[in-house]
C-alpha cells in the first residue's frame, strides 16, 4: 500500500500536471496523438466549447472567409442568410465538403515541464472530415429556402507524461498520465430569406446546436498491478436552440459595378444537457465505478455575435470584398480547468478577399473559365491563457473548375495559417487545411417543348 507521504505526492504530480498541458503538447510524438476526434486536433480546444470552425463553404473560405456582404448565384453562402434569395429563378443548389488539416506545433523546451535542452519541441497531427451539407431552393418568385449542417467547434487533445520521481517510482513503479478530449458540437439551420424592390433582402435562421464533448485524465499504474489505475472525467451532451437574422442592401454604381452592404446579427446560445461526471478504477480483477453523477448542463454558453461586410462586384468577372465581426464572451461561461489562468475576453476577426473570373464564357481556353480566389483573415481568440491573447492569422487560396452544364463547379481551396506564439509561452500552431467543395446546380419544373 502507498503511505500517506507518497499519496500526497502523487496527488501532487496529478495538479502540477493540468496547468502545464498546453506547454507539453509540442513534445508528444505524432504516434501518441492518435486520437478519434471528431473533427480536428489542437490544444486551444481543452476550453469552453472547444476550437471554433471558421465558418463558411469553400467557396467563403478560399476568400479568407468573407460572406457577410456577398451574393452569388452560382454558390450558396450561408454566413448572411439574406445571400440565400440570390438565385435563378427555380434553381436547385447543393453544396457537399469535405476537408483535410494538417498541423505542426512548436513549444519551448524551457516551459515545460522538465524541459531541458535548447532545441524547440515539435509534433505533427492530420484529420480528415467531412466539413457541410447544405442544399438550397426557391420558395416563391424573389424568396428561398434553405438547410444545412455544418460544424460548430471541435475538440481534440491528447497528452501523456510519465512520472519522473525516483520515491514514487521506487514504491508504485512506473506511472502514466493522460488527459484526453474528443468530440465535436454540430449545427442545424433551417433558414428563409425574401427579396424587396430588388435591392432590399432579408433572411433568418433557425439553428439547432447539438453533439458530445469527452474530456477524461487518467493515472496508469504500468509495472505494478497491485494499484488501481484511475480514470475520471466528464461528458457533456450539449443541445441548444438559437436563432441568426441578416440584412443585404444591393446599390448599383456604374455600368454591371454594384456594391453590396449587409449586415448580421447571431442570438447568443445557451447549452443544455446533461454534464456526466465519473470516475472508475481499473485493475486485474476488472472496472470498478468510483463515483458516477448525471446532473443539468449548466457551465456552457456563447453570446451573441454582430458581423459586418461590404462588396463590390463587377459583373460575372470579379470581386472584392471584406467581413468583420465582433463578440464579447466575457459573461459566457465554460467549465473552468484548476490551476490554468483561463478567461473569455472578446472574440472579434478581420476577412479580407477576391475572386475573378478571365472569361467565364471562353470557348478556346478552359483556364480562363476558371474562377481564381485569394484572401486573408486576422482573428482574436475568445479567451486569454494565462494573460496572453491568443490570435490567429492566415492567407487562402482556392480555385473553382466548371462542370458540365448549369453553375456545377468543383472548388479546392488551400488556408495557411498560424495560432498562438510561442514568444508568449504558448503552443505555436501552424496548419494547412485544404478544403474540397462539390458545388451542385440544377432546374426544377422545366415543361419540355418536345416529348
Amino acid at each position: 500500500m502507498l503511505n500517506n507521504s507518497t499519496i500526497r505526492k502523487l496527488t501532487g504530480r496529478v495538479a502540477a500536471f493540468l496547468p502545464a498541458l498546453l506547454l507539453l503538447f509540442a513534445a508528444l510524438p505524432s504516434s501518441a496523438q492518435s486520437i478519434a476526434a471528431d473533427g480536428g486536433f489542437t490544444p486551444y480546444s481543452m476550453y469552453g466549447v472547444g476550437s471554433i470552425v471558421r465558418p463558411g463553404t469553400s467557396y467563403n473560405l478560399t476568400m479568407g472567409g468573407i460572406g457577410i456582404g456577398d451574393r452569388n448565384y452560382r454558390y450558396i453562402n450561408y454566413l448572411n442568410p439574406a445571400a440565400v434569395t440570390e438565385r435563378e429563378a427555380q434553381s436547385f443548389m447543393l453544396d457537399f465538403g469535405v476537408e483535410q488539416r494538417n498541423f505542426y506545433y512548436t513549444a519551448n523546451p524551457a516551459t515545460a515541464i522538465g524541459g531541458t535542452g535548447s532545441e524547440m519541441l515539435k509534433s505533427v497531427n492530420n484529420t480528415f472530415n467531412m466539413h457541410h451539407l447544405i442544399a438550397s431552393f426557391p420558395i416563391w418568385k424573389s424568396s428561398a429556402f434553405k438547410v444545412g449542417i455544418v460544424p460548430y467547434s471541435n475538440v481534440g487533445y491528447k497528452f501523456v507524461t510519465s512520472e519522473r520521481s525516483d520515491d514514487i517510482i521506487a514504491e508504485a513503479g512506473d506511472i502514466k498520465y493522460s488527459r484526453i478530449g474528443q468530440g465535436s458540437i454540430y449545427q442545424t439551420f433551417f433558414g428563409a430569406g425574401a427579396t424587396f424592390w430588388d435591392r432590399l433582402s432579408v433572411g433568418a435562421d433557425l439553428q439547432y446546436y447539438f453533439g458530445t464533448i469527452d474530456r477524461y485524465s487518467s493515472a496508469t499504474f504500468t509495472t505494478n498491478t497491485s494499484f488501481r489505475s484511475i480514470n475520471s472525467g466528464w461528458t457533456f451532451v450539449t443541445r441548444a436552440i438559437s436563432g441568426k437574422f441578416g440584412l443585404q442592401y444591393r446599390q448599383p454604381i456604374a455600368g454591371n459595378v454594384y456594391a453590396v452592404f449587409g449586415l448580421t446579427y447571431n442570438l447568443p446560445v445557451k447549452f443544455k444537457g446533461e454534464n456526466i461526471r465519473y470516475a472508475y478504477g481499473v485493475s486485474a480483477s476488472g472496472k470498478d465505478t468510483i463515483f458516477h453523477r448525471n446532473t443539468p448542463l449548466e457551465s456552457m454558453s456563447a453570446p451573441s455575435e454582430l458581423g459586418a461586410g461590404v462588396t463590390l462586384r463587377g459583373a460575372e468577372k470579379w470581386m472584392v470584398g471584406f467581413d468583420y465581426t465582433r463578440s464579447n464572451w466575457a459573461k459566457a461561461s465554460f467549465e473552468e480547468i484548476p490551476g490554468v489562468d483561463v478567461k473569455p475576453t472578446t472574440a472579434q476577426a478581420f476577412k479580407v478577399g477576391f475572386e475573378l473570373t478571365p472569361n467565364r464564357y471562353d470557348i478556346r481556353y478552359f483556364l480562363k473559365r476558371l474562377t481564381y480566389r485569394a484572401g486573408a483573415y486576422y482573428e482574436q481568440n475568445y479567451f486569454t491563457l494565462n494573460g496572453s491573447a491568443i490570435t490567429r492569422q492566415g492567407v487562402t487560396l482556392g480555385i473553382s473548375f466548371p462542370v458540365f452544364r448549369y453553375y456545377n463547379a468543383v472548388t479546392f481551396g488551400v488556408d495557411i495559417g498560424q495560432r498562438g506564439s510561442v514568444a508568449d509561452n504558448l503552443i505555436r500552431e501552424r496548419y494547412f487545411l485544404f478544403t474540397l467543395s462539390f458545388d451542385l446546380h440544377d432546374i426544377w419544373f422545366i415543361k419540355t417543348l418536345y416529348q
